[in-house]
Formats: C-alpha cells, structure tokens, sequence
C-alpha cells in the first residue's frame, strides 16, 4: 500500500475511544434516531479533521481541552468557506457541543469556550400562502377527486377549516362532534400545549361540515371525534396530506401548497384585507405577536412582486 493510500488519521486513540463512548452513550441513554446519530457523527468527525493540520496533528483529549474561542471560530469559517449554509452550521455545532458536554461529565473537557460561541442566525424562511383564488377552488367541493361522496366531502370540510378557521390539521382531527358552534358560530380548539382558544367558523365552512355529516355512513356521538376515517376510526392526518396532494397535481400547485399552507393562506389574506395583527395572533393561537408578525414580511413581499410585475418603471 502506498504512503497516500493509507487512512487519514484524525483523531489520536484516546480521543476516538472517547467519540465511541459518546455515541454509545447518545444511542443508549439519549436513544437519538439513527439519522441524529450519523450526522452528529459526522460533524465531530469533520471537526477533528480540522483539528489535526490546525493543530499539527491528530488531537489528543489534551488538545481538545485546550480549544479556544479562536480555534472554533476558525473551524467555522472553513466551513463557510467549504459552501455549508447557516442551518447547516448550527446543526455541527450541536453536534460538537453534544460531544464536548459528554467529555465534561468525564473530566477530560471543558466547555466554557464552546458556550462563548454563538451558533450563526438562520435566515427564517417566510410561510408559502396560496392565492386566494386558488385557496378557494382547494377548499370547493367541485374539485375534489375522492370517489366516494362522503370522503370526497370529509376532506373538502378539513380543507375548509384550515382555511376558514386558520387551524392545524391535529387541531382540526382533534375536535370532537360535540364542539360543533350551537349558534354562536365559534368553535373551541385546543392548540400546542394544550392552550384552549375560540375561534369563529364562517357559514360556508359550517355548510361543508354540514355536508359531510349528512353523507358519512357514521353518526358519532358528542364524545367522538367530528372526523373519522374510511372504517370508522380516528382519521389519520396522512389521508388529508394525500388529498392535498392529488389537488395540487390536478391543479397544478406547487409542493409548498400543503394542507399547513391554507393555515398561512388564512393569515395571509387577513393581513392583506386589513387584519388587525394582535386579532390575527389570537386566531391562531400563537403565544408571541413576533411568530404573527412573520405575516407582514409575506405581505411586503408579495405587494413588492406584484409591484415589480406591474409597474412599468420597475
């Protein structure tokens, strides 16, 4: 075997029975899926090739007791330099810190230097609406393509809450028959950790549910959940994902329109009709006006693409 062909040693044989008993540690008492535990593998192994020409060799326990604020700073930036994205990054950096927190509890490290370093910000991604005109023929009983009327009007229903109500689709599955408006027209969802909010359900959406009770072979009780599924039972939420997906082939919509983007489409075209923020919050059931306020950034976009498009000096 010739020299180049040898294994890349990047670690010395302290350090790697140290990442071994870090990894069975997370498989056996942390119990993180296959997928965490490769990829944290990963960026420990990335950041110990670093190490070993940052630091003229393979680095000991010693060496990695002595990283700086410096030398992690370094590692980041070469894997900036290397095209890896912010969230990317964060992620590595997790990984890392998982590793050296591991090594703290056995005496062998100390962690002060990877705290003082802040993961780099992630760009937040803005929530994918659809255009009213489309949300509306997602939610129309006309374009459902289920073959059996009493499904076909189930999801038109479900389809039609999130829109109309702005819920969640475990929301939606999670009311009971009982929950039906008496004549006030609202209804009381129960959200993450299980908050309780009131929120208003338009005629048309009370008319699907309507619909589709009057259809369904089942007729639960007060106590049952309002949808149920093909054989009687709960309505798993995989059957509303796969109905989405058959409009939006049909229809011709992008994979960004899910069942969770008529939630933002809901949002969405209140901002932009004049909706108050801190009502649009309540709607939601969103615990800080900050996570609402993401709304405004999509707005603002969307007017400054339709001003781009329209305006002929742009």
């Amino acid at each position: 075997m010739k020299s180049s062909d040898k294994p890349l040693v990047i670690a010395a044989p302290e350090t790697m029975a140290a990442v071994g008993r870090w990894r069975q540690h997370l498989a056996a008492e942390r119990r993180l899926s296959p997928k965490t535990l490769e990829a944290y593998a990963r960026d420990v192994t990335q950041f110990l090739a670093f190490l070993t020409p940052h630091l003229g060799g393979p680095p000991t326990l010693s060496d990695i007791a002595g990283v700086a604020t410096s030398d992690i700073r370094a590692f980041l930036a070469s894997r900036r330099n290397e095209g890896a994205g912010s969230r990317t990054i964060a992620r590595g950096l997790a990984g890392i810190r998982s590793l050296i927190r591991f090594l703290e509890k056995e005496g062998a490290a100390n962690g002060a230097a990877f705290r003082a370093i802040r993961a780099p910000r992630q760009k937040r991604s803005l929530p994918k609406a659809l255009a009213a005109p489309m949300a509306k023929r997602v939610v129309s009983i006309e374009e459902s393509l289920d073959e059996e009327p009493w499904i076909a009007a189930r999801n038109t229903a479900i389809l039609a809450l999130l829109y109309g109500s702005g819920l969640r689709i475990s929301e939606a599955l999670g009311l009971k028959a009982g929950d039906l408006p008496k004549g006030d027209g609202a209804i009381r969802v129960i959200g993450k950790g299980g908050k309780e909010r009131v929120v208003p359900v338009l005629p048309v959406v009370l008319e699907a549910i309507a619909d589709y009770l009057r259809l369904s072979p089942y007729k639960p009780n007060p106590g049952a959940p309002l949808f149920i599924g093909a054989r009687g039972g709960p309505l798993n939420p995989r059957m509303v994902q796969r109905a989405m997906e058959k409009l939006r082939g049909a229809l011709g919509l992008p994979e960004t329109a899910t069942p969770h983007a008529l939630r933002h489409s809901f949002a969405t075209h209140l901002l932009s009709n004049g909706g108050d923020l801190r009502a649009i919050q309540e709607l939601l059931g969103h615990a800080s006006l900050s996570t609402t306020q993401i709304y405004t950034e999509v707005d603002t976009t969307r007017l400054l693409d339709a001003y781009e498009k329209a305006h002929p000096r742009a």
